[in-house]
């Protein structure tokens, strides 16, 4: 029999074991913290604060008056009959690895001007999106003065967007897009009172995944407009409470897939991941790539050429099975068609006219399998100058694979 004062440490231990469950499984509520920005951040974490703020996350969107050298192109040499916009009208400039747009302001909204510029090949295009294109685009008039960035871009380009007030806590994916709202952990510093992705288990991916996929709100519309993001979702929550993956039908070429359900577009890095072999083995997004910045391309934590191999050294219980590299890939070591990504990350996925990225499936997309659905493949997507015949005539050569799986 338990007396009053045992009772009362039973309930306390059992409060407090209550509590580190929480804590470990990244679960403990937010409610009553409040968003604070990205240099509050900056005392306690000065160093990794200095990497962030190099990142393209950090500037995702900036403003020309405040950053003049954001806007890239020399708009004084642009084609007037694209480009019908002056650098005075910009009140935002939005990427720059793949492409830049710009936006300017009206009221208390922004708007996409009529002009995209094509950061690879150097060239101005005309910007407006097309009817059969996004899903959105029958819900708001032909017009891109009528398509407000809010319910469209900005809650995955901000902080704490207020559908309300149209308001911000802080333009660009700063800290607390990814860790939750932060007043807390600044008052009183604590792995309790903030989110860590890396403890959130299977759902740590989501918080990539709220923006980095093609998807829409389960409640849309919401108070009369249609948004392409997660309204109301925090780290804090359950992403799949708020939002919906583009749906797909084997067999069928859309504008968001591939037949084999591989995204046939750029920001389908969440839809690609999810029905991967990775994915449901627990590799998370940041298992490879630190946002927080890093000197390789997409903010790796380590060159691909060496990534992967990290796991997926020869002869390891995970592939490949064989004695050396060379043995697998069939190119020499240190070639680009050495490489992992060459094969299981094809750059297939259209960003710009002629920019793509890489795929997130990990899978290796046959020629013929390809063929047959009349889509690219791993091995001309590099050897432009062969055909499918040719790649499937050579696989059949290769003795570690079987036919049934890269022939036929």
């Amino acid at each position: 029999m338990l007396f009053p004062r045992e009772l009362t440490t039973s309930w306390r231990t059992l409060r407090v074991i209550g509590f580190l469950v929480m804590v470990f499984s990244g679960t403990v509520s937010a409610q009553s913290a409040q968003y604070v920005g990205s240099t509050a951040c900056k005392t306690c974490h000065a160093p990794t604060y200095e990497r962030w703020q190099k990142t393209r996350m950090a500037n995702v969107v900036r403003d020309p008056k405040e950053h003049p050298d954001a806007i890239i192109p020399d708009l004084s040499k642009a084609d007037p009959a694209v480009v019908t916009f002056t650098k005075d009208a910009i009140a935002f400039v939005y990427g720059s690895k793949w492409k830049q747009r710009y936006f300017t302001k009206v009221g208390d909204d922004y708007f996409p001007l009529p002009a995209q510029w094509d950061v690879a090949n150097q060239t101005w295009s005309r910007y407006f999106v097309r009817d059969g294109t996004d899903w959105w685009v029958p819900h708001y008039p032909a017009d891109n003065m009528q398509r407000p960035t809010g319910p469209l871009c900005d809650g995955c380009h901000s902080v704490d967007y207020n559908i309300q007030t149209k308001t911000v806590t802080e333009w660009n994916v700063g800290c607390e897009k990814c860790h939750g709202p932060g007043s807390l952990h600044v008052a009183r510093p604590s792995r309790a009172n903030i989110v860590n992705p890396a403890r959130l288990g299977s759902r740590g991916s989501d918080v990539c995944i709220q923006c980095h996929s093609q998807g829409q709100p389960l409640a849309n519309p919401i108070q009369g407009k249609y948004y392409d993001w997660p309204v109301g979702f925090d780290v804090t929550k359950k992403l799949s409470d708020y939002w919906q993956l583009e749906e797909h039908k084997l067999g069928e070429t859309t504008f968001t897939h591939f037949p084999d359900g591989t995204g046939h577009k750029n920001r389908m890095q969440g839809n690609d991941f999810v029905q991967s072999l990775m994915y449901s083995r627990g590799v998370t997004c940041f298992t490879c790539h630190d946002v927080h910045g890093t000197e390789n391309n997409a903010d790796l934590i380590r060159p691909a050429s060496v990534l992967c191999l990290q796991c997926h050294g020869p002869n390891s219980p995970n592939g490949p099975h064989t004695a050396t590299l060379e043995q697998h890939t069939h190119h020499a070591a240190g070639s680009t068609g050495s490489e992992c990504v060459g094969c299981h990350m094809p750059k297939i996925e259209q960003e710009m006219t002629t920019t793509n990225v890489r795929s997130h499936t990990f899978k290796f997309i046959a020629p013929l399998e390809a063929e047959r659905l009349k889509m690219p493949n791993s091995c001309t997507s590099c050897h432009t100058d062969k055909n499918v015949a040719w790649a499937n005539d050579a696989l059949k050569t290769w003795p570690q694979f079987s036919p049934w799986r890269v022939a036929n």
